[in-house]
């Protein structure tokens, strides 16, 4: 059954949103290029040191967003509580990134397979609820390790175009050793849109997304409430806290049996979202959880298909 229009304006966005998740030239991040991306990511750290210890958030998040009108980016900025080895170990296999952008709400499947020398990363989206994958977007992602240092992890994904003529989308992770059992880690995601992207945005917000809010807060109303971004932004800022909620799930359950890992998965993920019910909460636990065991079932078939190709 096709989408309806609320359906293609919820995925739609999320999607232009989310798919700049995924794209970066990999002549930008070429081999000559890894020591000083890692020498400039440490002397980030301690800029942002007092940011990441006291902030509104609760957890070690430092957030950047821009928007100029025609292109779009964010930063996040965090330290996970775990050696840089274990990360540089997990975090390099596309299917880790499967798993991570799967728990998401508007993401029904993940799936990546070989084709010739790189990795394809494949996503389908489309609304919050329970959706088959061939009712969803399907995009394909090029999942590329820029950098496998033994004190350095650049990885990238490209997609050149995407849904309604956007162009340009990029994902960038980086992460560094901070001492031997924390990493300091950096995501970061931008596209850039022309008319129809920026029209597609204008109407989810003068509709269904007119009441979503960001993290930052850029001001404060006459009562000291705090107001924070809104509009795509504020988008920008949800689904990069989304992405590091799911990095931070996979490393949590890494270790987990794998007939208990994916319940554990669910759960973590979820819990982890209900920090930040203004922002983050879209739908009850059971909900969440009976639609991802459903669209996980359909991801497994669909992995098993791209395997044989």
């Amino acid at each position: 059954m096709g989408l309806n229009r609320k359906s293609i304006l919820q995925s739609t966005f999320f999607l232009l949103v989310l798919a700049g998740v995924f794209v970066c030239s990999r002549s930008a991040f070429a081999d000559s290029e890894s020591s000083s991306g890692a020498k400039t990511l440490l002397e980030k750290y301690p800029l942002l040191e007092s940011n990441l210890v006291n902030n509104q958030f609760g957890v070690p998040i430092y957030l950047e967003s821009k928007d100029d009108g025609s292109f779009l980016h964010v930063d996040l900025y965090s330290i996970l509580d775990y050696p840089f080895d274990g990360i540089k170990e997990a975090i390099q296999s596309p299917s880790a990134w499967c798993d991570i952008t799967s728990l998401m709400l508007n993401i029904k499947a993940s799936t990546c397979c070989k084709v010739s020398d790189h990795w394809m990363l494949t996503i389908y989206t489309g609304r919050k609820n329970y959706q088959p994958p061939k009712d969803a977007y399907k995009q394909d992602f090029d999942f590329h390790v820029a950098a496998l240092e033994p004190e350095y992890l650049d990885i990238v994904l490209n997609s050149k175009d995407g849904p309604f003529f956007t162009k340009d989308h990029k994902i960038r992770f980086e992460a560094v050793p901070l001492d031997e059992k924390r990493t300091f880690m950096h995501f970061s995601y931008d596209y850039s849109c022309g008319f129809f992207a920026r029209a597609a945005i204008k109407t989810y917000y003068e509709t269904i997304g007119h009441d979503k809010k960001g993290f930052s807060i850029i001001a404060f109303d006459k009562n000291r409430n705090p107001v924070y971004q809104c509009g795509v932004k504020g988008a920008e800022e949800r689904n990069a806290v989304r992405c590091y909620l799911g990095i931070r799930t996979y490393m949590d359950t890494l270790n987990l049996s794998t007939d208990r890992k994916f319940e554990e998965q669910l759960n973590r993920w979820y819990d982890l979202t209900q920090q930040f019910p203004l922002q983050l909460y879209d739908e009850e636990k059971e909900e969440y959880l009976a639609n991802k065991r459903r669209e996980h079932s359909n991801q497994l078939v669909l992995q098993k298909e791209a395997g044989k190709g």
